[in-house]
């Protein structure tokens, strides 16, 4: 029987729902916009004031570099690469969900990935944000950083296309540009419902101007999709490529506990791994306070946990042949580095920490009960971002600080300027996500709606009802 909307109770969320049954138009535009015209609360300065207080640190750590040179770092021979490169391959795999979720499930049309796209998309271009700066800053002249790029030059000076830098600079603002053209795109017709919806004539105007004179037409709908599609089309392959390209600094080397083919695939499973655990991290808190349980359900936490389980097994299965190599291929360098320097040396503590983080804690998403359980889910993925971390310190630092000759030999520790320059970037981070979900809509509000129309009219199919006649605004019991 069919009820008017405010007549319908509000049905509890079932597990399989991908959006509550009763909302209407109306009712998720009020649910999906008013954290952007509702006042902050002091939870959210709280936070702004301590990612603030972060990002302090970075501008202190960048300007000290910048003054001294980056013999302030830690950095030392044989440990070339340090804090730098280990926070850039961090900040790149954790912005990989983001594609992932946006463009690949779009493509296979997975429904879940509606109510959560935008929040990846925003952690893909901050994340991609931090992670530029590490290299940037590590060749130690960051004013010259253009050289990088294959400018006409009056003295014909070409970029070293067999320099790993330059693969990462092309790596890095191919993936930069495109993340940003798909996530703006997507936040046009949000952008007009804020704009139409806006009170004072200052708001309706920024968000006009972002809005790009949308209205909504058929033939501006037409054009969205289209740029839409293309756009993942694109962005597709980039999930691939942008973090094998990272891998292949290492894997073109002759360094130990480098040189290995299964390093580009490795390192792919590795960053959706990381990205779709920092996702849980951020979008958990998020969904509470900003009041989107409806329409980021447990079913989006639990396919989210799902595909971190099978990451898990693929980071798992890496670092299991990388042993099985260093083993079976009689290298006593390899396995130098494999069972003597990395499980038993001066990081031992961050190699196991890895491996419990790494290996042992995705393995408790076999349960349903902890893939529904929100405090399990949140720490766990904590712990995931941390052990993928510990993963690029041991990579990069137990390679270099021991490697052919044992002469040679050093230990590296970080100095004050590399956590101020780290800690400084978890600010950045933060503070721009923060300002993202203040200003825009942290879930996509069209597509939302869209969602909602296609499920209900399935169930009105699949329980025989037909078309829905009872008139605009009416929704009936079948929407499960």
């Amino acid at each position: 029987m069919a009820e008017t909307a405010h007549a319908l109770p509000l049905d509890p969320l079932e597990p399989r729902d991908l959006v509550a049954p009763h909302h209407d138009d109306k009712s998720l535009n009020e649910t999906l916009l008013d954290h952007v015209w509702r006042k902050p609360g002091k939870g959210w300065f709280m936070l702004l004031g301590m990612t603030s207080a972060a990002l302090g640190l970075l501008v202190i750590g960048v300007t000290y570099t910048l003054a001294r040179g980056i013999g302030v770092w830690g950095n030392n021979q044989p440990v070339g690469w340090a804090f730098d490169i280990i926070n850039f391959v961090w900040w790149v795999g954790i912005g990989h969900a983001g594609t992932l979720i946006s463009a690949i499930l779009l493509l296979f049309q997975q429904k879940w990935r509606t109510s959560i796209n935008r929040f990846a998309e925003a952690m893909t271009l901050f994340a991609v944000m931090c992670a530029g700066l590490f290299p940037l800053l590590h060749t130690g002249r960051p004013w010259f950083a253009f050289w990088l790029f294959p400018y006409p030059s009056t003295l014909g000076a070409w970029a070293q296309f067999r320099s790993p830098l330059v693969w990462d600079v092309f790596a890095i603002s191919t993936y930069l540009t495109v993340s940003a053209l798909f996530w703006f795109v997507g936040l046009i017709p949000d952008l007009a419902a804020l704009r139409d919806s806006s009170k004072g004539k200052l708001q309706r105007t920024i968000y006009g101007l972002f809005a790009l004179g949308w209205r909504g037409s058929g033939r501006h709908w037409h054009n969205y999709k289209v740029g839409y599609l293309l756009l993942a089309g694109l962005s597709t392959p980039l999930v691939v490529s942008v973090h094998t390209i990272v891998s292949f600094d290492f894997a073109v080397s002759q360094i130990p506990g480098w040189h290995a083919t299964i390093f580009p695939p490795y390192f792919v499973a590795g960053a959706v791994f990381s990205g779709f655990a920092m996702v849980i991290t951020l979008i958990v808190p998020a969904r509470k306070y900003l009041g989107l349980r409806d329409v980021i359900t447990d079913r989006h936490l639990e396919n989210m946990n799902k595909v971190i389980l099978a990451t898990g097994l693929l980071v798992s299965y890496g670092y299991l042949m990388e042993h099985f190599i260093a083993w079976y291929s009689m290298n006593q360098y390899e396995f130098w580095t494999f069972y003597v320097n990395r499980a038993t040396g001066p990081y031992a503590g961050v190699y196991w920490l890895m491996i419990t983080c790494n290996v042992v804690t995705p393995n408790i998403f076999w349960f349903k009960k902890a893939r529904t359980s929100i405090p399990i889910m949140w720490v766990a993925s904590i712990a995931v971002n941390i052990g993928m971390w510990c993963e690029r310190f041991i990579i990069i630092v137990t390679s270099l600080s021991q490697d052919f000759l044992p002469s040679s030999w050093d230990i590296y520790t970080p100095t004050w300027v590399d956590w101020c320059i780290y800690v400084g970037t978890l600010g950045l981070f933060g503070t721009l996500f923060l300002l993202f979900l203040k200003f825009v809509p942290a879930v996509a509000v069209s597509e939302v709606k869209e969602l909602q129309l296609e499920l209900k009219h399935a169930a009105h199919a699949a329980n025989g009802h037909g078309a829905d006649t009872a008139g605009a605004g009416t929704l009936t019991h079948g929407a499960h």
